[in-house]
């Protein structure tokens, strides 16, 4: 057996356990890549940095350091989501999202087309900032309670959000094109006029998915014809959350919410910091004793903790992948796969090799690891590095559906969605996308087929 036969099987065992339901994802992440990182070790299939033949105890320690390297690459995501949770809570707790909630309310007028329709068009203009968490936070603390209160499916919210956000991700500071500019040394001005025809005609493409479910939830609920009583009565909230409103803060909170979200879209200030000192800039403001703060710290914590946790395991697994070998020796394995007769549709293939590559690689394991392996090879074939780089992005279509990003569990979470079910409805409508992506780029003069 050698590493990219071991990849593979650990691949198929850890999706088989985890949409199956076998074991938790968190489960999965941690114990799947183990005892592969061991039965590996145990093969002597990976080397040892500055050991010339290393023991199978200084092997095992390896997988150890592979683990903790993976946990230290993901530890920014990780504190940036708790705070980026506590942050909103403490806001939504404040009620300074309840004027956004009510205009929604007031001008969906109890129409699901309307509600599906905004839902798509929020989601894609705070998607601009390029962050799944912030977007995910905000458009679910804006648009849960009226899905709730109006008997929408909620299922309809977590496939419209992750649809704009996978499109809007394509943007420079979203992620995979910086990393793909940057192992192509690729011009970055060249590689977003590519982009942009394909992703304006699927941003087009989901709001007509959104008419669309907007139609299907119509016809199931029907248009509610709120009359000022029923506006009040949604608009309703409990004696204990109005205890924690703070009216008197609003435009305070409210700046200071749209300053962090402006300085994370074009301040060089890392996220994490931002959330940070909002966070503890909010509790202290509208919180004035030490007793209501730490209520508030605990009231979310459940939900932070939850989330953070499985982004260290995204860590562990990704660090044990990594070290190994294993990521490179699946790279390695697609393109000795592919015949030398297929070379004039390489930028196809690279296209469609990014699919399950980005899926079930994170975006570092695959523009890193795979993408200059298959990229060498299409150069051999005639293409240019930007048809490459561009062929290689548009598999991101798929991308936010892997159990390997990071911030899907916050909007699974919030939501109260399973993992599976949202993943298959998700899918059949991100396949539209992954075409359109596809056959833009070869009307605009990025040829994937010679």
């Amino acid at each position: 057996m050698n590493l990219s036969i071991l990849s593979v099987i650990m691949l198929v065992v850890f999706m088989f356990l985890v949409m199956t339901k076998r074991v938790t994802p968190l489960t999965a992440l941690i114990l799947i890549p183990t005892v592969f990182g061991i039965i590996a070790a145990v093969l002597g299939l990976f080397p040892v940095e500055d050991i010339p033949n290393p023991t199978l105890l200084e092997r095992l320690y390896a997988i150890g350091e592979f683990a903790k390297s993976g946990v230290s690459e993901t530890a920014g995501t990780g504190v940036l989501l708790l705070f980026a949770i506590l942050y909103f809570a403490t806001m939504l707790a404040t009620g300074v999202f309840d004027p956004i909630t009510k205009a929604l309310i007031r001008f969906a007028g109890g129409d699901p087309l309307k509600i599906l329709f905004v839902t798509a068009f929020v989601s894609m203009c705070v998607s601009l900032n390029g962050d799944g968490t912030t977007t995910t936070l905000i458009v679910c603390t804006a648009f849960l309670p009226i899905y709730k209160k109006l008997g929408l499916k909620i299922m309809n919210l977590g496939v419209l959000l992750i649809l704009m956000n996978t499109i809007m991700n394509l943007l420079p500071w979203g992620g995979p094109t910086a990393r793909a500019i940057s192992v192509l040394a690729l011009n970055d001005k060249e590689v977003i006029q590519a982009i942009i025809p394909g992703m304006v005609v699927s941003a087009i493409y989901v709001l007509g998915v959104s008419l669309y479910l907007g139609m299907k939830e119509r016809k199931r609920v029907g248009i509610i014809s709120l009359s000022a009583a029923d506006l009040e009565a949604l608009e309703e909230r409990s004696e204990e959350e109005e205890a924690k409103k703070r009216p008197q803060y609003f435009w305070f909170n409210l700046i200071m919410t749209i300053a962090i979200i402006v300085g994370l879209i074009v301040s060089d200030f890392p996220s994490l910091f931002l959330f940070a000192v909002g966070t503890i800039v909010a509790l202290v403001v509208n919180y004035h004793s030490l007793k209501e703060q730490k209520a508030r710290i605990a009231e979310n914590a459940a939900d932070a903790v939850s989330v953070v946790i499985l982004v260290f395991g995204a860590g562990i697994f990704m660090g044990i992948f990594n070290g190994t070998g294993m990521a490179e020796a699946l790279a390695t394995l697609v393109v000795t796969a592919i015949p030398a007769s297929l070379g004039n549709a390489w930028g196809l293939i690279v296209a469609i090799v990014s699919a399950p590559g980005t899926y079930f690689l994170s975006n570092d394991a695959f523009y890193y690891g795979v993408l200059p392996v298959v990229a060498e090879a299409g150069v051999g074939y005639g293409f240019t590095n930007l048809q490459l780089g561009i062929a290689s992005l548009l598999g991101q279509a798929f991308h936010l559906l892997s159990p390997l990003v990071a911030f899907i569990y916050l909007l699974l979470e919030l939501t109260g969605l399973e993992m599976v079910e949202w993943q298959k409805e998700t899918a059949k409508w991100a396949v539209g996308i992954f075409i359109i992506f596809i056959v833009m780029a070869q009307l605009t003069g990025i040829v994937l087929i010679k």
